[in-house]
């Protein structure tokens, strides 16, 4: 422990945080792949692949939510354990971890049970129609029966990346994700279960990362070890894990809404072959937020122990690094997106008039994704800084002041109200980046000052 201390206090700040974002971003884009390769199966099986597609995707706000119950912990616990470590309070540290998983496992009984009973009327509610709520109710009843198991992966997986154990934390995912890739064209094709056999896939390989990430926090090789005896949660260590983590269920349980909001729309103006051409386009968006996550969780260690320790240039030097590699990754994805996004919907769907359709629709849908970058690096530091507020009122600028009032009121401004729909995606993703990034050169400088002792 002393030794791994030594490092993030005085090693190399580039060579740390790559040694920690390149398993991170591996880990990230691994993870994307549990449900691109379902939906890449789904769109190419004969007869209703495009159907059996849209359906599927019609299950994302339940995912995203789920999502974002994870990260209430995950992502408010990691940072929190990181500078516990880096004043020197490994009792507290182990404290976070455990009351943790506690909090996760409350989570996934009442997620579990609510979504498997609300799962007809939620899919209706999100724009499933007679041809497409089949195939969206067999997906979704078997990935909820499993979610505890999505629960402990996301929720749990920071607390290793946080120790500075990013091979292990890489592992959880590739592990899954092999099995995944694996059991997907077996069941779907050669079992003939479809859906539901993309499904059972994904569940069967979560729960194996689940059983990975609970072996390695109560083994011998972990710093911090998950212990009975402080998994009974206490009110002076829980709260402030989900007040740091508020921000990121807030980003994550608005995309839920968002999603809802984009299909409800979408089914309106444009009909199932709209709603099947974003099921593609968040699978591609996907494959450029996802790895600029994972580039801020491998940054995010460094900087909460050394801000925690007091090492403010360090700090400074960690984030520039952060900021320039999202921005410089975003940035490339934008181009790649603007150039071939028929190839991109061909990957998931072999129907000619879903690519056809969402070529278009992706090109507006992107216009304005190379700001993300910026976006996601300005607000995931606030949070490595111990910075709740500031950050959950840049989660909620994006997309509940932005873009979800956008998605409605452009479609009727412009001819093409389809157009408008897409086009608040870029419009909102511009100016918040814009606002986030002016904000955060604001008040670094100040937090920094103050210290982590006043977070």
């Amino acid at each position: 422990m002393a030794q791994a201390k030594q490092d993030m206090g005085t090693g190399s700040i580039k060579k740390l945080m790559l040694q920690l974002m390149i398993p991170a971003v591996v880990a990230q884009v691994v993870n994307l792949l549990y449900n691109i390769v379902d939906r890449i199966y789904i769109g190419h099986i004969a007869g209703i692949g495009a159907a059996a597609l849209t359906g599927v995707g019609l299950f994302t706000p339940i995912l995203m939510l789920l999502n974002a119950f994870a990260m209430l912990v995950g992502a408010g616990g990691a940072p929190r354990t990181a500078i516990a470590l880096g004043q020197g309070d490994r009792q507290q540290a182990e404290k976070i971890v455990s009351n943790s998983f506690t909090v996760l496992m409350f989570f996934a009984v009442v997620l579990t049970i609510g979504f498997y009973a609300g799962a007809p009327v939620l899919l209706r509610l999100f724009g499933a129609s007679d041809a497409t709520l089949p195939y969206a109710l067999s997906y979704s009843r078997i990935y909820i029966a499993g979610s505890v198991f999505v629960l402990v992966v996301l929720g749990m997986n920071p607390f290793i990346t946080t120790q500075g154990f990013a091979k292990t934390s890489m592992l959880t995912t590739v592990i899954g994700a092999v099995i995944n890739i694996i059991l997907d064209p077996i069941l779907i094709f050669g079992f003939g279960l479809g859906v539901r056999g993309a499904a059972i896939a994904t569940v069967l390989s979560q729960a194996v990362g689940a059983a990975w990430i609970i072996r390695f926090l109560t083994g011998k090789k972990t710093i911090l070890r998950l212990r009975r005896d402080y998994l009974r949660p206490e009110k002076q260590i829980i709260l402030p894990v989900l007040a740091l983590g508020i921000s990121s269920f807030v980003m994550l349980s608005t995309e839920s809404l968002l999603s809802i909001s984009f299909s409800s729309s979408l089914a309106r103006y444009g009909g199932d072959v709209a709603v099947g051409a974003m099921t593609v386009i968040t699978s591609a968006s996907q494959l450029c937020t996802l790895p600029i996550q994972g580039i801020c969780q491998g940054g995010q260690p460094v900087m909460s122990f050394n801000f925690g320790a007091g090492k403010k240039a360090r700090v400074k030097e960690a984030f520039r690094f952060q900021l320039t590699l999202c921005g410089a990754y975003t940035c490339l994805f934008w181009l790649l997106m603007m150039l071939f996004p028929d190839a991109v919907a061909g990957i998931f769907t072999s129907d000619s008039a879903l690519i056809s359709y969402t070529t278009w629709a992706m090109r507006i849908y992107m216009a304005g994704i190379f700001a993300m970058g910026f976006q996601i690096a300005c607000q995931q530091s606030f949070m490595a800084l111990g910075q709740a507020k500031v950050s959950l009122l840049l989660a909620c600028l994006r997309k509940i002041i932005l873009l979800i009032p956008l998605i409605f009121i452009l479609p009727h401004l412009l001819p093409n109200p389809v157009f408008g729909v897409f086009l608040a995606e870029p419009v909102s993703d511009i100016l918040a980046a814009t606002i986030t990034t002016i904000t955060f050169f604001a008040r670094f400088d100040k937090i920094l000052d103050r210290g982590a002792a006043k977070v």
